[in-house]
């Protein structure tokens, strides 16, 4: 059985005790290794090598850390189809899509690869007799990601390319379910040219969280999961003086009006409903049919839904895999279950589904529910799996009232042929991410990534701009060069220009 490790100032480590837990293959739902476990043993020494990495790393030139973005660039591109089997053995979605992943995650380090431009400063001539002022961007230290399981390359490099880029070191404790991704890339990291202790790897639960997020020699944390556990690390992370990141849960709703292309809004929500089994952040999982657009979009779901290939990730041909645990799998099941007990109407049920020469995998086939409404369980939760939900209404002021009263507000959508719906939704519903004819609206790597309300606590969202300013702080210097023995005024009222 494999076994696998941390990685610490360059190299695979063994965890400082002997605890670990299975790593499973979600398509065959047989166990494929074991990762270690960390704690604060752990965390104390991958601090520590990066901290003493950071010494040099922080005054390296910015050609070094672009040169090695640009390798680290290409090394992606070059082992895109073994680290897309990596996710897909371990996570379960289709090597496609993992592939997918890796692109979305590859254009941030393209960003980091022009920090030359982003970072410049500015500079004020003569802004009094003699003095000029000029700013510059400073890195924080050592500072940690903390990434979920649906996105185990992108979302954390959406996090640490612009934070090494900007001359701090790394910490990455990535998901147990999917730990391979992590040590693959601290490899590529390495062939890059990466020195060692930049960039390290714990992997663990909660005792390696908790180490993290308390450790002093940490200066900021960045999040992406649940909305309870982002409320935690934020209260718990600055409450010990670190910057937070801290990106939760939602519940993204797709609105169709009845001037919309029915079979164009379908395809899309189908795919943004049931892609990597659901499982993704910025999933649709409600669609909202205005008026008389419902009939005709519940029926051209429906044979979308029933059309979806289910299979092994790494099978050609398949268009949705597993979910990634056995947990996971009984939980979609048991909310569709419940949907139906509440008074919803189960189109199409996908539970208890069987894949051929898998039949111990993690599979549940898409659901498909109509008639729900928002005191369901179905419509609250956040279900991260193949379920699409559709609730119906009669306008769309009341369609943007409905995504308004919902606590989350990380991703939203509208099918539409008309610019001054488009606009008005836009302007009004209260998230962060919006698509127009655009289901999953998950922006490039020079705009910052984020929702509204319980989908992201505190006010920092990740990637882009964003980024760069979350991981560096400003210094800002007033100089004066008086000619030799010239003889200045030294006032002891405050100072002020002149």
């Amino acid at each position: 059985m494999k076994t696998i490790p941390h990685w610490i100032n360059g190299s695979p480590a063994p965890g400082a005790t002997a605890d670990t837990q299975p790593v499973f293959n979600p398509a065959t739902g047989a166990e494929q290794a074991q990762v270690v476990l960390g704690g604060g043993a752990d965390v104390d020494a991958a601090v520590a090598a990066a901290s003493a990495a950071f010494e040099t790393w922080s005054e390296s030139s910015l050609t070094q850390r672009t040169q090695v973005m640009f390798t680290f660039r290409q090394l992606l591109v070059e082992h895109e189809e073994e680290l897309g089997r990596i996710i897909s053995a371990e996570h379960g979605k289709t090597v496609d899509d993992a592939r997918g992943e890796i692109t979305r995650g590859r254009e941030v380090v393209e960003f980091a690869c022009g920090l030359g431009d982003v970072l410049k400063g500015a500079f004020s001539d003569q802004v009094s007799r003699g003095v000029d002022v000029h700013n510059f961007r400073r890195p924080l230290g050592v500072v940690a990601g903390i990434t979920p399981f649906n996105f185990p390359a992108m979302v954390p490099l959406w996090m640490h390319p612009i934070a090494i880029a900007t001359g701090n070191t790394f910490l990455l404790k990535p998901s147990e379910r999917d730990p391979s991704a992590a040590n693959f890339v601290a490899e590529l990291y390495k062939k890059a040219g990466l020195p060692d202790g930049v960039f390290n790897v714990i992997h663990g639960g909660k005792p390696a969280v908790d180490a993290i997020l308390t450790h002093p020699g940490i200066r900021a944390v960045s999040f992406v999961g649940s909305t309870p556990i982002a409320k935690y690390v934020h209260e718990t992370a600055t409450a010990h003086g670190k910057r937070v990141q801290a990106l939760g849960g939602a519940k993204n709703h797709a609105v169709v009006l009845p001037d919309a292309d029915l079979e164009f809004a379908a395809n899309h929500i189908t795919a943004g409903a049931y892609g990597s089994a659901g499982e993704r952040c910025m999933a649709v999982s409600v669609a909202v049919a205005v008026g008389d657009a419902a009939d005709g979009l519940v029926e051209i779901l429906e044979r979308k839904a029933r059309e979806v290939k289910v299979g092994p990730g790494d099978q050609a041909g398949t268009e949705m895999g597993p979910l990634v645990t056995k947990a996971a799998q009984e939980r979609v099941e048991n909310a569709v279950g419940g949907a139906a007990a509440q008074g919803a109407t189960v189109v199409v049920d996908g539970r208890g589904l069987k894949v051929e020469g898998h039949e111990e995998g993690f599979f549940t086939g898409p659901s498909l529910l109509d008639h729900v409404t928002t005191e369901m369980d179905a419509y609250k939760e956040e279900l991260f799996g193949p379920v699409l939900a559709i609730v119906r209404a009669e306008s769309l002021d009341q369609a943007i009232d409905l995504i308004n009263a919902n606590p989350y507000g990380n991703g939203t959508a509208l099918f539409t042929g008309s610019g001054e719906a488009a606009r008005r939704f836009q302007r009004k519903v209260d998230v962060g991410m919006i698509g127009i004819n655009v289901p999953v609206p998950v922006p490039m790597s020079c705009y910052s990534f984020g929702g509204w309300k319980d989908s992201l606590i505190g006010d920092s969202p990740i990637h882009g701009p964003e980024g760069i300013r979350f991981y560096t702080r400003p210094k800002v210097v007033t100089t004066r060069w008086p000619e030799p023995k010239q003889q200045v005024t030294a006032g002891f009222n405050f100072p002020t220009s002149n």
